[in-house]
């Protein structure tokens, strides 16, 4: 978060928009939206679950959201009623927006991807019981009603997404794909969508007008079609789930626009306290 936040605030311009097409748990768009960096936010992701649950708090009905705080509530955490949750059939959006709040915080990561597991000794050892705080997420799904008229989120191709503002000079991308390229591929026990073509993928980033921030795991192959394309390389340390630290790749493309602004997203107040209040899906 700080290099991203430090990356928009070299931009000689105010983005217009903010764009994250491989959204996810959209942290980074969120605090986005709630810290006022650009004039717009624009969510995307292809996952049906974590597609319900931005449609159901940033375009439902507010009694939508009202049901889903319910709903949260009065859930008791049995292996029973998980598994009813998870293997039956949501219906509506909101449903599956429920659903897919239950498979973050039961299955083993927060992995919602097909074939993951339950957890089992979980946090402190409360097996499923751990990471279920009602409390908690009602509240975050509250502080992020702050941010509805900021943000839009669309059910697409992250290529569909990049290509209806590549011609926008003063479009800001954050791009996160699922970590497939290379020898490690994290993606592909991690998510539903993970089939992405990272030479397409660069090649549609060095076509865009505006500024682009992609992130990869340190991989021989991102690190080639980084140079290929003339995008800026560097590293920053992170934890992963071992709390092993690891280095990950910010790669960035500059806007034609150049850089040099003088005022950055850290001067405006944030709607949101936290960046915990952002942190919905984990």
């Amino acid at each position: 978060m700080p290099e991203v936040r430090r990356w928009v605030a070299s931009l000689k311009s105010k983005p217009s928009v903010f764009v994250e097409p491989f959204s996810g748990g959209g942290i980074i768009a969120l605090t986005a939206a709630s810290e006022g960096w650009a004039g717009k936010v624009h969510m995307s992701d292809l996952d049906e679950d974590v597609a319900a649950v931005w449609r159901t708090l940033f375009h439902g009905k507010t009694s939508d959201v009202q049901w889903l705080c319910e709903q949260i509530d009065e859930f008791e955490v049995t292996l029973e009623n998980v598994r009813e949750v998870i293997d039956g059939r949501a219906r509506s959006t909101r449903e599956k927006a429920l659903r897919a709040l239950i498979k973050n915080r039961m299955q083993r990561g927060g992995i919602m991807g097909p074939g993951a597991g339950l957890l089992k000794a979980g946090e402190a050892g409360k097996g499923l019981k751990s990471r279920w705080y009602p409390e908690t997420l009602i509240k975050r799904i509250n502080a992020l009603q702050f941010i509805r008229g900021a943000v839009t989120f669309e059910k697409t191709d992250a290529f569909a997404i990049i290509k209806h503002y590549a011609r926008d000079e003063d479009a800001v991308f954050f791009i996160d794909p699922p970590y497939t390229a290379g020898k490690k591929a994290a993606g592909l026990r991690l998510y539903r969508h993970c089939d992405v073509d990272h030479e397409h993928l660069f090649r549609a980033v060095a076509s865009i007008s505006g500024a682009a921030m992609l992130t990869y795991d340190d991989a021989p192959e991102v690190r080639e079609l980084a140079r290929h394309h003339g995008f800026r390389v560097t590293t920053v340390p992170m934890k992963n789930a071992h709390h092993a630290v690891i280095h990950e790749l910010l790669v960035t493309k500059p806007c034609a626009s150049g850089m040099g602004r003088t005022t950055g997203p850290s001067r405006v107040r944030p709607l949101l306290k936290t960046l915990a209040e952002a942190n919905l899906l984990e």
